[in-house]
């Protein structure tokens, strides 16, 4: 059965201050952010009812808003209340929750200056689809041709959308090739991220990591860092070349849509996904599902 598109679904998405129906929540073609990508977003995930990292996603987003030079016209408890009531008003326990504040269509042209700052949240059913068993198959990646932009030429610390389309470019390639997503290097030929996950390797039962020096440092990878030491791991966040990858032994991907998520392949490296990958996959979900809050995270 095909899904319903994302504009015609029911239920009610927050907008502007209120909850309106889900077809009417909608905005003018010549709405500054389509044009010139002035938006800044956040995604999260319900977990049994509960958000997890409610208050860290609400202050990124302000955060975001800031580095864009828009002024998003609520509080991050403001927004955090407004999501709470999102997911009441679609009856959503499991869901994937989508803020996102974007300039509006009261000037067109580059310069924005009395443009409104509009923002939504939107929630939708999003449940565990894949058994672990299958999840520790691990995933194949392909080698991006775009690279992620050096931090004086793009605002690489926000969460904004327009840093998105090159990660749309490498995930569609990356697709038509077989793959399920692909990894980026970033200006320096370094690894960065995949296209929307931060990325872990394993060797000797260390645990390496890029620096987040031109890309998002993720939530979730934050969260997985804190439970590896908790575990007792080395976590190295260091410059990693991409010959290195034929040294390491497990891979795996992290962030709020792929949780964590092993890797079996990128380009021409393999990986086996092992012991690490699959303490890791359990920690994470036992803690967002609050089954074990002994487990300390950063």
């Amino acid at each position: 059965m095909t899904a319903p598109t994302f504009d015609n679904r029911d239920g009610y998405i927050w907008y502007n201050g209120e909850l309106k129906p889900w077809r009417e929540s909608t905005l003018h073609v010549l709405s500054h952010a389509v044009h010139y990508g002035s938006a800044v977003f956040e995604g999260e995930r319900s977990y049994n009812g509960k958000v997890f990292k409610l208050a860290e996603h609400g202050e990124r987003l302000i955060k975001s808003g800031e580095i864009l030079d828009m002024k998003i016209p609520y509080s991050a408890a403001e927004l955090d209340d407004a999501v709470i009531e999102t997911l009441a008003a679609n009856d959503i326990t499991d869901g994937y929750i989508r803020r996102i504040a974007w300039r509006g269509s009261e000037m067109m042209g580059v310069s924005a200056q009395t443009t409104r700052i509009n923002v939504a949240i939107a929630c939708w059913e999003w449940p565990s689809y894949f058994k672990p068993e299958e999840r520790l198959k691990g995933i194949r990646l392909d080698l991006s041709k775009w690279a992620r932009p050096a931090p004086n030429t793009a605002p690489t610390n926000a969460k904004a959308a327009g840093l998105y389309m090159i990660c749309t470019l490498s995930k569609h390639e990356a697709e038509r090739k077989g793959y399920a997503d692909a990894l980026m290097l970033d200006y320096r030929g370094q690894v960065a991220e995949a296209t929307g996950a931060n990325v872990f390797f394993i060797k000797d039962g260390q645990i390496h990591t890029p620096k987040p020096d031109c890309f998002l440092d993720g939530i979730t990878r934050r969260t997985v860092i804190g439970l590896a030491k908790a575990r007792g791991y080395e976590v190295i966040e260091r410059a990693i070349m991409p010959e290195e990858m034929e040294g390491f032994e497990e891979c795996f991907l992290t962030g709020t849509a792929a949780e964590v998520t092993p890797v079996a392949e990128i380009g021409q490296y393999t990986f086996t996904p092992g012991q690490v990958c699959k303490t890791m996959m359990e920690d994470y979900m036992a803690l967002v599902r609050g089954e074990n809050t002994a487990v300390a995270a950063e």
